[in-house]
């Protein structure tokens, strides 16, 4: 029987920052489970087919996840990215903005405005700060390729079942969304009605979005004093933004207003088409052709998104209690972002939920050794 003292499920930023930070405590003895066969969760980059491999470098500096932090007022996630060396640069807000109301019957320019406190961006995109972490904690404790499917608690242990193997931990590390864990995972005795409630109530950030990213040779937009920003009542795309990467290679990027019940009746061709016309109805003809598109549905991802979540209209959700209630209580602590009390479904709450998480894990070990 494989054994460790803390088992982390989730490979996305929160769960990699736990390993993290169990190894800069003196940790060592944990075990991460990854379902994917890569690991960053719902901060994702594209990539080329094939024949267009040449271009993955370049590809990787964009996002089709999460994408922005606020340095000012999210100082802890802004602290991890320093301390790992990345730089970061101002999403591009510069020009006039674009609004296509029904009522208006064309595209018409208004003043543009740029966020405060401004949004930043990870240069080399945010899977860079999940490589940053990846190199910096031991390869031989992350298992990918591994889904959880039953957790038992027998005798002050838990068993952890992924992918017919089996590991016995003292503590578990919930870093999935809480209602991905309620509807996926065996938990043995159940959770507890109110506990397993709470957590189905929970909305998965991202759950139900998708985005539209294409990339072009030139800036055109920017050319005709534009900002890239956009807001439209047509669609498919509800909002778009400039999404351009810090070494240079033009882009936009906008989130799908249609529901993923609608989306998911077209075949991604006739989506990606639609961007296109939609795109060119903005910024004018060059928008028609792409060098790249891509389409990112985060509803089609069973690692992101279940039944439930289909339904909602992906508010950033209210975090549930990070420590379930008896049997649970002294042995799973959630920490993926929706358990955030700062940051809900942001990037800055996988770091938020994940540092307190391993703090109480922690005051949990020295409360026992000084019992």
């Amino acid at each position: 029987m494989n054994e460790a003292h803390v088992a982390i499920i989730g490979g996305g930023l929160s769960g990699l920052y736990a390993a993290y930070l169990l190894e800069q405590s003196g940790i060592t003895n944990y075990i991460l489970f990854e379902a994917k066969d890569s690991l960053g969760g719902r901060l994702s980059s594209p990539s080329a087919a094939d024949e267009h491999v040449q271009f993955n470098e370049q590809l990787k500096h964009f996002d089709l996840g999460g994408t922005w932090y606020w340095p000012k007022i999210q100082t802890r996630l802004d602290a991890v990215i320093k301390r790992f060396g990345l730089q970061v640069y101002p999403q591009h807000e510069v020009g006039e903005m674009l609004i296509d109301r029904a009522d208006l019957g064309r595209p018409i320019r208004v003043n543009g405005y740029t966020s405060y406190p401004p949004m930043m961006r990870v240069s080399g995109g945010m899977h860079a700060l999940i490589n940053a972490i990846k190199q910096a904690i031991q390869p031989a404790k992350v298992l990918t390729d591994h889904t959880v499917t039953g957790v038992e608690y027998s005798s002050n242990k838990v068993c952890i079942t992924a992918n017919g193997t089996q590991w016995i931990a003292d503590h578990i590390l919930l870093a999935i969304p809480p209602r991905l864990a309620a509807s996926t995972i065996d938990f043995s005795p159940h959770l507890p009605e109110e506990t397993y409630q709470a957590w189905m109530g929970v909305n998965t950030w991202m759950a139900t979005h998708a985005k539209y990213l294409a990339i072009y040779d030139e800036p055109f937009w920017k050319t005709d004093h534009l900002s890239g920003d956009a807001r439209s009542d047509y669609g498919p795309l509800g909002e778009i933004h400039d999404a351009s990467s810090d070494i240079g290679v033009p882009a936009l990027f906008g989130f799908f207003e249609l529901p993923a019940s609608v989306r998911s009746t077209f075949p991604e061709s006739e989506l990606k088409e639609r961007c296109r016309k939609q795109l060119k109805r903005l910024f004018g003809p060059e928008a028609a052709n792409p060098k790249f598109d891509f389409i990112k549905d985060w509803s089609a991802d069973k690692y992101t998104s279940t039944l439930s979540d289909l339904d909602q209209m992906g508010a950033h959700p209210i975090p549930p209690p990070c420590i379930a209630s008896e049997p649970w209580r002294q042995r799973l602590i959630g920490i993926a972002t929706e358990w955030s009390t700062q940051y809900p479904g942001y990037i800055a709450g996988a770091v938020d939920a994940s540092f307190n998480g391993v703090k109480q894990l922690l005051q949990q070990k020295l409360d026992k050794a000084e019992s």
